[in-house]
């Protein structure tokens, strides 16, 4: 999918962002600075809302099994 800037101050900051970046092309420079704007952002977190992140991350991975056996597992996966 092709980048298709309508507003002209638009179009010239994402030149400047592509020179001053080093990209090769508008769409890598509008991806960079969108990445360091969300870090940016993350960073401003509080500890809480990080840990909460994470912890919604790990929960979508799905439910958790307390009877598994990790050293099996491990065992088994390596052939001891």
């Amino acid at each position: 999918m092709s980048l298709y800037i309508r507003d002209p101050k638009v179009n010239a900051l994402a030149d400047e962002v592509m020179r001053q970046l080093g990209t090769k092309t508008k769409t890598e420079a509008v991806r960079v600075a969108l990445e360091r704007v969300l870090n940016e952002a993350d960073g401003k977190l509080t500890v809480e809302e990080r840990v909460r992140r994470i912890q919604e991350r790990y929960a979508a991975l799905g439910p958790t099994n307390p009877d598994f056996d990790e050293k099996a597992f491990m065992d088994e996966m390596w052939e001891i």
